[in-house]
């Protein structure tokens, strides 16, 4: 802007707006997480538009003749109310309807397209306002300055009159070939189909919590002193690890007796420098280590990225048996499944720790006997349960706390089957009478629980992918494989965060579709023109197809992040659209040609768009480069909406004139029809 005092301006805008944005925060209920910070971040580079228009528009009408900062402010508003007005209506109606969209990716879009709209609203109002009192307080006409300061602007001025010749040049170009931009519009939509189908899909990106978790299971049978003595030996080998600051564990959880969990938190993000010492890259060389350890089984597992939604990154899914058939079947055709989906491409691992050979013993009651002897078959179950299991008597209170009391045999008095000789049951006549009299031990090997989703019997998996997979892409791989390899009467059933993300599939475009829409229903009344809208919306394409490219180049999936990331693109480049279609309406209201007005509009917005655009390009470099805790989140928005703007800024400036000029024509016609 060449002066500190219009710099100025903008940067009070944003604060305005951010202010006035954490009290509605306050209001909604929302709290300072990373979808609002998210939201923050991106109204900074937001909010400042309209105030850069306002200071421009200012400055023009000083170059135009204006001699005080009063006067050069209220002629500049009057020809921008209406169009501050119609792009942040248009910004702000891409974010609202998204905001009633249900289940997990509506809590999403909900807290980020609140916090944006409501931002837009508040930097409109400081546009209408705050902005034009500042400039009529603050702005002076340009007089005389520096030598360094004057060299300076001449260098800037020179180079960008020629940017600006160069650009008038191409603009005619574009304009005067009758199906350029037309084809040009298409190839884009094209290659956007393409690339959507290009670029790995997933729900919520994993990110370096600095922690990761290992699930291991022993053979069956191990006693949980023996599952310890494994994991402890684990432990010690993951300690010697240069990356790991500490590591707990915990035995019996899982599968059992013999299962156990293992917590690793890792040094911090600072003393983990390069790409060899990320989690995924951790994780790859636990699994190494622990391939070495052939006593059990171990799994890693990343942390899940929302809380209650299972135990960990990567998929999950269950094989269902709707047959009603034998476990071990299941069981068989289950090993198979995974066995085949552990050689497709994109996958690491699968895992389950379901086992049907857990040694055990069947009890069954004599009931005639019991009911001879006259005891009730329940009161030796009870018994049973109580001396082997443990029962709860009672609390107690003592140095300000709370005990529970527990009954229940020494764990060396109930290690045998023999030890049932020395429990008994009373009788009604009072007698104690020994319980192995009415039950009969027979051993068995079993699954040691057995599961059911939808009331069918089924068996849980869990898997990862690798750096170059992606969970959309597993959660296809395993439908595909479960209608082509599963027999009849077996299916797949995903659940925690796979089930969200397998049923949120659709939930994206029907958003998208919702968004385009929404936009364009607010400018056909703003323009009172079914046509002239359409002029804005073709050009959205190109920012689309910039974000892919962006994505497929630097490895970033097409996830929650993305798509709003896409979403607020839609409504940039609309907004930036509008400056354009808007004073070209204006100037063929004027009495100019319909290439006049497009010629002059694009003429006259280049500065604007380019300052506007860079900003918030600028504003998400950041983003781009961000590390620690919601990296990836950063990364994704951040590489999204960069790609998009560079490419959709430089598609919009030469596609919008000519589009207007086809609509404005084809419009123009119909009226002379209907007249």
């Amino acid at each position: 802007m060449q002066d500190i005092r219009a710099t100025a301006i903008p940067a009070a805008g944003i604060i305005v707006s951010l202010v006035g944005t954490f009290a509605f925060m306050k209001i909604a209920g929302f709290s300072i997480n990373l979808l609002t910070l998210f939201a923050l971040v991106l109204v900074i580079g937001t909010v400042v538009d309209d105030s850069i228009v306002v200071v421009e528009a200012v400055k023009a009408k000083f170059e135009s003749g204006s001699k005080t900062a009063y006067e050069a402010s209220v002629n500049a508003m009057k020809g921008l109310g209406a169009t501050l007005f119609t792009t942040s209506l248009v910004f702000m109606m891409i974010f609202i309807p998204v905001a009633f969209t249900g289940g997990t990716t509506g809590v999403f879009f909900k807290q980020f397209g609140l916090t944006m709209a409501v931002a837009v609203g508040i930097s409109l109002i400081n546009a209408l306002t705050l902005s034009p009192a500042l400039c009529a307080l603050m702005l002076r006409p340009q007089g005389s300055t520096g030598k360094v300061a004057e060299k300076v602007k001449d260098i800037y001025e020179s180079s960008f009159s020629a940017v600006k010749k160069h650009y008038e040049d191409k603009v005619a170009f574009f304009t005067q070939k009758r199906m350029l931009v037309p084809v040009l519009v298409i190839v884009a939509a094209v290659l956007a189909a393409v690339l959507f189908k290009m670029v790995p899909t997933g729900f919520v990106p994993s990110e370096d919590t600095g922690t990761l978790s290992l699930e291991i299971t022993a053979p069956s049978g191990y006693s949980m002193d023996k599952t310890a003595g494994i994991m402890n030996s684990v432990c010690d080998k993951i300690m010697e690890m240069p990356v790991v600051e500490s590591v707990g564990g915990v035995v019996g959880v899982g599968a059992g007796s013999n299962g156990a969990f293992i917590y690793v938190q890792l040094t911090p993000w600072s003393e983990r420098k390069g790409s060899e010492n990320s989690l995924k890259s951790i994780a790859a060389q636990l699994e190494e280590m622990l391939a070495e350890e052939t006593e059990a089984q171990s799994f890693v597992m990343e942390p899940t990225m929302i809380e209650g939604y299972g135990g960990g990154g990567g998929f999950e899914f269950s094989v269902q048996d709707k047959n009603g058939g034998d476990i071990r079947e299941l069981k068989r055709i289950t090993d198979q499944f995974c066995e085949h989906l552990s050689e497709q491409p994109g996958i690491s691992d699968v895992y389950s720790n379901f086992d049907v050979n857990y040694p055990q013993y069947r009890v069954d009651v004599d009931v005639a006997r019991c009911k001879k002897s006259g005891v009730a078959p329940s009161e030796v179950l009870n018994t049973l349960g109580g001396y082997l299991g443990g029962d709860y008597i009672s609390n107690f209170n003592k140095f300000n706390k709370v005990y529970q009391i527990t009954s229940q045999l020494k764990p060396e008095d109930r290690a045998r089957p023999d030890a049932l000789e020395k429990l008994f049951v009373r009788s009604e006549k009072g007698e104690l009478l020994p319980v192995s009299q009415f039950i009969t031990l027979t051993k068995e090997y079993m699954p040691q629980s057995l599961s059911s989703l939808n009331m069918f019997s089924c068996i849980g998996v869990s898997g990862s992918v690798d750096e170059d997979g992606s969970t959309g892409g597993a959660i296809s791989v395993i439908k595909q494989l479960a209608a082509t390899q599963l027999p009849v009467g077996y299916a797949v059933e995903f659940s925690g965060i796979t089930r969200e993300e397998a049923q949120s599939g659709n939930t994206g475009t029907y958003i998208f579709i919702t968004s385009i829409l929404f936009v364009y229903l607010v400018m056909v009344a703003l323009y009172e023109s079914l046509l002239i809208p359409l002029a804005v919306m073709l050009s959205v394409p190109f920012g689309i197809v910039g974000s892919l490219i962006s994505a497929k180049i630097f490895g970033i999936e097409n996830n929650i992040y993305m798509q709003i990331g896409l979403i607020m693109l839609i409504g940039l480049l609309a907004k930036t659209a509008i400056l354009i279609t808007e004073y070209a309406a204006v100037c063929r209201q004027s009495g100019q040609t319909i290439f006049q007005s497009a010629f002059t509009s694009a003429k006259m917005r280049l500065r604007p768009i380019l300052m506007t655009s860079l900003t918030m390009i600028f504003g998400m470099l950041p983003l781009m480069f961000a590390t620690g805790a919601g990296a990836n989140g950063s990364r994704t928005i951040g590489f999204c909406i960069v790609g998009g703007m560079l490419f959709g800024t430089l598609g919009l400036l030469f596609a919008v004139p000519k589009l207007f000029c086809i609509f404005q024509e084809l419009e123009e016609k119909l009226k002379k029809r209907k007249q």
